[in-house]
Formats: C-alpha cells, structure tokens, sequence
C-alpha cells in the first residue's frame, strides 16, 4: 500500500512536465516516503523495455495508416515530450532508496536506467537537461540543459560505473521481469548497450575525448571485464502476459486492424530477400486468400509517402497486406525485445567494417541474421534456407554497411522503438521513399524533434540558450544536432 502511494505521487508530479514545481502535493507526515528498490525496479522495466510503437513502424517505413493523415508518416510532426524525466524521477529514487538498504546492485541499474532514459532524450531533440535533471525534490526546477557531446561522455561513463559494481558476489535482484534477477544478464546488458551508444556516435569516430572506436574495441577484446550478449537467451525481453494491465500493447486495437497496413518499400524489401519473416509480420492480401502463406506472390503493401486516396482504393481493392494477426489477436503475442544480441553481431559486423576491431565481418553478419530469424520463430526449416542463401551472397563490396543495416531494420520491425529510424538518420539505410506526394515538410524527413512547449513557459531562460547554442536559425524538426555532424 506505501508503494502505491509513492507511485501515484511520483506520476502527478510528472503531469506538470519535467522542470515544473510539484512540491504543492505536500507530505503526508503520516505515510512513509521511503520504498524498497525492487518494487521501483519492476515499474521502471515496464516502462523502459515496453519499446513496441505504431508510431515508429509509421516513420520508418513499415506500416501506414489509412484512414486519415497521419504526421508521424508524413513527416509533418512538430513537438516531441519529456515524458522520461518522469521515469527518471523513479530511478532517482530507486538509487536513493538502494542507497539507503546497502544493496549497490540496484544502484548499478540506476546508472544503467539513467543512461538509456537520457539517450533516448538526446537522440531526440539534441542538448537536454542532465546534470540537474529531475532533481525537483532539491528544489531545483529549471535545470540547464547540458551539451549533447558532453551528455554522450556522462551516459558512457555511467554505464563503465555500472558494469563495474556488478560482479558475481552481487546479490540477485527482486522483482525483476527481465532477467529474474541474474545479475550477470544484466552486466551483459549494460556493455552491449554500450556497444550500441558508440556506434550511434559513428560520425564522432575522430573525436579525441570521446575515444569512441578504442572503447568499443576495449569492451570487445576483454569479455572477462566486459561481457556481452551470448546468444537469444541474453537478449534484454519484456514478455507479456494475458492479464490485466500487462497484455500485447496492441491486443483488440481496433486501428491496427481496420486503418494499418504494410508499406510497400518494407514488403517489397522482404519479397526481394526472399526473406520468410515477411510471413511473420504480414497477412495475405484479402485477393490472394487462395495462395499458400509461404508463397510471396501473396504479401503486398501500399507506399508510406503515396496520397492518402491513392492508398486508400489500394486498400479497397483487397490488394494490399495487414499486419499477421497475431498483433492483435494474441495477448502475450512476443516479447518486445529492446537490445538483442541479433543487434549485438550485427553492431560488431559493422564496427569490424570501420576499422574499429578485428574479426571476420561476413561471419558476424550472418550470425545476425540467423538469430534474428530465430527470435521471430520462423519455421526452422525455412530459416536454415533462408541463412544459407545469405551466406551464399555474403556481403557484397561497397554495399556493406548497407546490407547490415537493412537486416538490424528488418529485425526491428515493432520491437526496437525509435532505434530504427535513428540508424537510418545516422547512415541513409534504408532510402525512405518521399516522392508518393503525400510528404509535407517539403519533401524531407525530419531530423528532430522541437522541444515541448512546457520548456517555453517553465524554464525558458535555458531552453532559449540551448536552442541558441545549436541551432541558430531556431528550434527546427530539419536542425542538425552535434551528433549528426562529422568529426
């Protein structure tokens, strides 16, 4: 009962945005201020693991909505949300109450937690508040927002912090839905996340103070230290159960069933690989309902930037792909898996190709893919061949790093968040289609998010400066942020 109370407190003071003042609530001097870790660790993995959105297979290329115009596959999107500071206010307090029971292991996922709730924060608008974030209950509630390249150099040394409290003496954690308290699962976690901040920082790889390709190469050539993923079993997973509050997010969604289709670039993509995850992700056309569910001939998708009319008597026709079913006829359907180690061989398939590391690329590669088709449950038959025409193909000389980011963007799709749509905004992969004239914002696609119009009004005085310092034609969706300029 203490636990729900802190809860419900902590979410009325996120309402009133990041840096507003919530201390008007007060204090119950009747009712405890204090939780054990455990119980914050298990509301904080729901929100951070929870990583599947329409909204990202929208952007990137995937799916498309059909019954109006949406922004997000428009590209017309203007303001995104602070809504992680609210998450963060809780791993604050899980840090202080870890703190206060002795127990450093649930201090190490605080840092852990606090770096990957700030990436995402700065992946999306550029410079954020870090250093002063969500220390409301300091009174401090105009933080300054920190520079982005200064950010990267704190989440990374957050993250070293973290691996190295986490040991085998450590004591299991409680309450945990991810990895049932194995600690050493967790250590994993933290450096392959690590793995994927540095290669997001590709464009900085001569930065002198980040040293980004000799700590990627320090984690990976000393797996005592470091370890990282071994196989699916390590990937980091939020499985869903068919109860109440913890259901698929999109079980009965009545828009993914009626206004949702797949985008035609995406199952043209799957077609042309021959690649049997297509039929995992898509149903039959409703005119191919005859064919075979193996038979590619059966799968077709609408463009994501074609005129909303035009898409729309596609769809009417009965010539275009929904989503498997699955998505919404399952409530536990799959785990959202937020880092995996598909991602993980892939990551090292592509540092290898940098220069970064030593090793065989083309193994590192097929590797990905094999695991990726593996975590979709494709028939195991149909993967073997499928993995086998791959390394008969093998990667092809001046289309490597091309070739790797297509199967991380494949094996993305309704699982990784945003991840996919920032790796094409860091290498060009995929060619996201533009020219179906349904594209506003001029033909382009964003690069950012605006800040939220609660920064205007509660701590204008450091956002104007942060905007000022970055981007000095204004807060802008087209604005290069530090971390897309080359170094």
């Amino acid at each position: 009962m203490h636990m729900k109370r802190l809860y419900i407190l902590l979410v009325l003071s996120g309402l009133f945005g990041a840096c507003k003042k919530f201390d008007s609530f007060g204090t119950d001097p009747n009712k405890t201020t204090q939780a054990s870790p455990d119980l914050l660790l298990n509301t904080i993995s729901q929100h951070v693991f929870n990583q599947v959105d329409l909204n990202v297979a929208l952007a990137s290329r995937q799916m498309v909505y059909t019954d109006g115009v949406s922004n997000v596959q428009y590209y017309g999107w203007q303001r995104g949300g602070f809504d992680e500071y609210n998450d963060l206010r809780l791993v604050y307090r899980m840090e202080q109450e870890a703190n206060r029971v002795g127990r450093p292991e649930y201090v190490a996922l605080a840092k852990f937690f606090k770096s990957w709730l700030t990436y995402e924060l700065t992946l999306r608008f550029g410079d954020v508040p870090y250093t002063d974030a969500a220390k409301g209950d300091e009174q401090l509630y105009t933080p300054a927002y920190d520079q982005q390249a200064d950010i990267f150099a704190g989440i990374l040394a957050a993250l070293e912090e973290a691996n190295a409290m986490l040991g085998t003496e450590s004591l299991p954690v409680l309450n945990d839905i991810i990895y049932d308290g194995d600690i050493m699962k967790w250590k994993k976690l933290i450096n392959t996340f690590s793995l994927r901040v540095l290669m997001s920082l590709s464009r900085k790889e001569g930065s002198m103070t980040l040293n980004i390709k000799q700590k990627f190469a320090q984690i990976i050539n000393n797996p005592g230290q470091y370890p990282i993923f071994e196989s699916n079993a390590d990937n980091a997973s939020l499985r869903y159960y068919d109860l109440v509050g913890n259901r698929y997010p999109y079980f009965n969604n009545n828009d993914i069933q009626t206004a949702e289709y797949m985008e035609e670039s995406f199952v043209n993509l799957l077609k042309e690989l021959r690649d049997p995850r297509l039929f995992r992700y898509a149903a039959k056309t409703p005119n191919a309902a005859a064919l075979a569910d193996d038979d590619f001939n059966a799968y077709a998708g609408v463009l994501g930037s074609g005129i909303l009319s035009a898409n729309r008597e596609k769809v009417i026709a009965g010539d275009v792909s929904k989503i498997n079913a699955r998505y919404y006829n399952s409530a536990t359907n799959e785990p959202c898996k937020t880092v995996s180690y598909a991602e993980l061989q892939l990551l090292i398939a592509e540092a290898i190709l940098r220069g970064w590391v030593g090793g065989n690329a083309s193994d590192y590669y097929i590797n990905g893919i094999a695991a990726a088709v593996e975590e979709i449950q494709v028939p195991a038959e149909q993967a073997a061949a499928y993995v086998a025409s791959i390394a008969q193909t093998g990667l092809v000389a001046g289309r490597e790093i091309e070739q790797i980011i297509m199967q991380k963007y494949i094996a993305s799709f309704m699982n990784n968040g945003w991840h996919p749509f920032y790796e094409q905004r860091r290498t060009g992969f995929p060619v996201f289609n533009v020219a179906g004239g349904g594209v506003v914002n001029n033909g382009r696609i964003p690069k950012r998010w605006m800040y939220p119009d609660g920064e205007l009004t509660n701590n204008s005085e450091h956002i104007m400066e942060a905007i000022t310092r970055q981007f000095p034609q204004g807060d802008d969706i087209n604005a290069e942020m530090w971390l897309l300029t080359i170094e």
